[in-house]
């Protein structure tokens, strides 16, 4: 299971390095089922993996003069804010028996891996049938429209704070419809806001048990070797040819997670 969990650790880079999202919502399904994770440790670790993979990327497109610095401040920081206080006390605050349903007992395991599969129907969804609008290429001067980057900044650290996931295919739409940025662009501004958010968010974590270094540092290894070969498959093939098969690759992986989990 681990050779397959490694491999896997690649898809997860080649996927931001190629589209600048959707990898990072195979992090916590991988670290769960392949490396037999607890749920609530995962989407910790996640956050270090993602973070780390998307750091190494936004690098890349800095260099290449596709990170707006400006946007991913003003985009940055309320995200930041909400999945450090997400992680340091929403998550902790969450009970270990949430609920029960008749004979199903809503755990605080279960409803996290729930609220993560129910993302992943939804971002495959997004995958599958992107927006014409956010696919289209701005030259006109930016404007920022900061209350709606700022609400949807909170927004995506909320959901990264709960579930671990970096947030691309919301940030990237949000980037090129609010701040009008070309895509190119929006995709490198996506890896430098999902860096910082998703490592600073891990300085917030309050593990329940010892942090496993020798995983979460093998896995991001990994992914960043899957980053590269992203980066090198993104001039020879266009990432929106990809998104929609990778969209029901996701959607088929959520669906399972949630029949599995409730079900079995």
């Amino acid at each position: 299971m681990e050779f397959i969990g490694f491999l896997a650790s690649v898809l997860i880079g080649v996927s931001l390095g190629l589209i600048g999202s959707g990898g990072s919502i195979l992090t916590v399904p991988v670290l769960v089922y392949l490396f037999g994770v607890d749920t609530v440790a995962a989407t910790g670790y996640s956050l270090f993996i993602v973070g780390l993979t998307a750091l190494v990327g936004a690098i890349d497109f800095y260099r290449k003069n596709l990170v707006n610095v400006r946007t991913a401040i003003v985009f940055g920081i309320p995200s930041i804010l909400a999945v450090f206080v997400t992680r340091a006390y929403i998550v902790p605050a969450i009970p270990k028996q949430v609920m029960q349903i008749g004979d199903l007992v809503i755990t605080k395991s279960l409803l996290l891996l729930l609220l993560f599969a129910i993302l992943m129907v939804f971002s495959a969804v997004k995958m599958i049938i992107p927006s014409k609008k956010s696919e289209e290429v701005r030259t006109k001067e930016q404007h920022f429209n900061y209350p709606l980057i700022f609400i949807e900044g909170l927004v995506v650290g909320l959901v990264t704070g709960l579930v671990g996931a970096g947030g691309g295919f919301l940030i990237i739409p949000a980037l090129v419809l609010l701040s009008g940025l070309p895509m190119k662009q929006a995709v490198g501004t996506s890896l430098t806001i999902i860096a910082a958010k998703s490592l600073l968010g891990f300085l917030g974590e309050k593990p329940e048990s010892a942090i496993d270094w020798m995983l979460i540092t093998n896995v991001s290894l990994f992914a960043i070797i899957g980053i590269y070969i992203g980066g090198a498959l993104s001039k020879r093939i266009e990432g929106r040819k990809l998104k929609p098969a990778f969209g029901w690759f996701v959607l088929i992986m959520g669906i399972y997670i949630i029949i599995k989990e409730l079900m079995f």
